[in-house]
């Protein structure tokens, strides 16, 4: 299992460069990811918000080995096109430490007149990743489909990682269809719809069972990752990894832990960054 750290796309306590210095101190630590989510207006009181790209970008200049990933861009509020040259970029300026997670995009994010229909965005989101597969092959490329035009054109340069950058899908768990997309690409991070008492965090046997219908309808054997995300215990690591032990048994290959502190809770955060993730 790898470990990542969440943090928050409104910086720390509203401090851009200090996320970035989180970001650095977490590689320092031993964690092998660091994840932002993508919003154009991130949730929270103030509503600060920062580019998850340009900070990542700032971070990948910072760092040497740590993973650098994006949970989850809504990827049919984008240009798939822009986006495929802004992914390419970073994975260069990062030698390879790309991960992409896409999905439709929260409600909260529909600000600007988007298309709101899931079912209209869920037929963008297939195009759009078809497309940015399409153009991360450095082949010539051309589409036609329900929402996008592309006439032949070849991006070069490829990404450094082949045969492209690793695409992850998030979406609610247990509807199917989000997890019948993942299964077609490279990842799922999954949240839990709230069940009947109001409980929406996922349990190892969601895992369990996201593992087992994914197998079921993935083809081929290529490497697939499960995420599993949430607050281990905090100064006390062999606590910490007989919490998540159970995900990973589960068939969970990624932990996130949430290191997203609220205006005071700064110095917390740095520590359980540096606690560094419940390894064996």
């Amino acid at each position: 299992m790898k470990y990542g750290v969440v943090l928050p796309l409104s910086g720390i306590d509203g401090d851009l460069e200090r996320l970035v210095e989180y970001a650095r101190i977490a590689e320092d630590a031993g964690w092998d990811g660091v994840f932002l989510e993508d919003y154009i207006v991130y949730w929270g009181e103030h509503n600060i918000t920062y580019d998850p790209w340009l900070a990542l970008t700032a971070i990948a200049l910072r760092t040497q080995h740590i993973e650098l990933g994006i949970t989850v861009t809504p990827l049919p509020s984008r240009l798939p096109w822009k986006l495929a040259r802004e992914a390419i970029t970073l994975d260069h300026i990062s030698h390879g430490r790309l991960i992409l997670g896409f999905g439709l995009g929260d409600a909260q994010d529909h600000h600007f007149g988007e298309v709101a229909n899931e079912k209209q965005r869920a037929t963008m989101l297939d195009e759009g990743l078809e497309i940015l597969a399409g153009l991360m092959s450095g082949q010539p490329y051309s589409h036609q489909g329900t929402y996008y035009t592309i006439n032949e054109v070849t991006f070069n340069p490829q990404p450094v990682q082949r045969p492209r950058i690793p695409i992850w899908i998030g979406g609610w768990w247990p509807r199917k269809a989000p997890a019948l997309r993942a299964a077609r690409w490279d990842g799922f991070c999954p949240a839990k719809l709230p069940d009947a008492q109001g409980d929406g965090s996922l349990k190892p046997h969601d895992i369990q069972a996201i593992r087992d219908f994914i197998s079921t309808n993935r083809t081929g054997d290529a490497p697939f990752d499960i995420t599993a995300a949430g607050h281990s215990a905090m100064g006390d690591r062999a606590k910490a990894r007989a919490q998540i032990e159970p995900f990973e048994a589960a068939g969970a290959t990624w932990w996130g832990e949430f290191i997203l502190p609220e205006p005071g809770e700064s110095a917390q955060a740095l520590a359980r960054i540096k606690q560094g993730p419940p390894r064996d």
